[in-house]
């Protein structure tokens, strides 16, 4: 029996390559450098100027959707866990909208994809907390995969394994993580040890 009961993934920048240049983003919307775009627009009050930052921030993410490539391996990978009939998620920041356009134009499916309208945008954990529960698996078999620091402090503060992908240079958040992947292509080698780790 395999340790691993079901596994969930970040979608933008994990398993997909949109292009979104959140620097720019942040520029269009009048908002300052590094500034976390989701929790910057909560604080804002409601009316046209928020109206018009969340209509900035659509279209960005929505052409986002119309060029996003699979990273190379995604395919394979998905496939790979199909074989092994666990079950997948997604668990994204972006909206549902622009997810739901990704995910039909590059004919990808999951068992459970939840976006910022769904649950609290990560690194809270409740999206995460929600699809285990969802799968009535717990947490600890299964692993979450995403590039950025809030995916793994959201895995970790879910009870997750958490695996960060880092195709190039490794940051310094790579310390959260569990397993750090480089390439898709070598998911079956990630796969077998998230599998036979003990306490999973």
């Amino acid at each position: 029996m395999n340790a691993v009961r079901g596994m969930v993934f970040d979608l933008d920048g994990t398993l997909i390559d949109s292009a979104l240049d959140f620097d720019l983003i942040r520029h269009d919307m009048g908002l300052p450098r590094g500034r976390p775009i989701l929790e910057a627009l909560a604080e804002i009050p409601e009316g046209d100027d928020k109206d018009r930052m969340r209509a900035v921030l659509r279209s960005h993410e929505l052409a986002g959707a119309d060029r996003a490539v699979l990273f190379p391996g995604v395919s394979e990978a998905l496939a790979f866990l199909r074989d092994q009939k666990i079950p997948t998620g997604i668990l994204t920041r972006n909206s549902r909208e622009s997810t739901e356009r990704v995910l039909s134009r590059l004919g990808l499916l999951f068992d459970q994809v939840l976006t910022r309208e769904d649950a609290p945008p990560k690194p809270d954990p409740t999206g995460l907390i929600t699809i285990c529960q969802r799968w009535q698996l717990n947490p600890a078999a299964v692993p979450f995969c995403g590039d950025y620091r809030f995916d793994l402090e959201a895995g970790r503060a879910a009870g997750m394994p958490t695996v960060l992908y880092a195709p190039g240079v490794i940051p310094e958040y790579a310390s959260l993580a569990d397993h750090v992947l480089s390439c898709f292509t070598r998911f079956d080698e990630l796969f077998a040890n998230l599998s036979t780790e003990r306490g999973m």
